[in-house]
């Protein structure tokens, strides 16, 4: 365990942080699975209310520095691609 204030201090801001993570990720994680599902099943409209509900989420995710950007494009590009092909 930590001994200095300052050590301490950051100690509790981690878990604080790893804990919100963890909701963020999560959240994020749900939504890419709601494209996915909906993709699977053939529902080509609820699969692209899905992919324009999850787009922002994903964003955001960037945003607070929970993916990289490069990450949050790719997942981008292979969600949007999934879905047009259901056409």
């Amino acid at each position: 365990m930590a001994n200095s204030p300052q050590a301490r201090k950051r100690a509790r801001q981690a878990e604080k942080s790893r804990v919100r993570n963890a909701g963020q990720r999560s959240n994020l994680r749900t939504h890419i699975k709601k494209i996915l599902a909906a993709v699977k099943a053939g529902d080509k409209e609820q699969a692209q209310d899905a992919f324009k509900t999850a787009m922002p989420v994903i964003d955001s995710a960037v945003n607070k520095g929970l993916i990289h950007k490069n990450k949050a494009a790719r997942n981008k590009s292979r969600l949007n691609a999934r879905v047009k092909s259901m056409g």
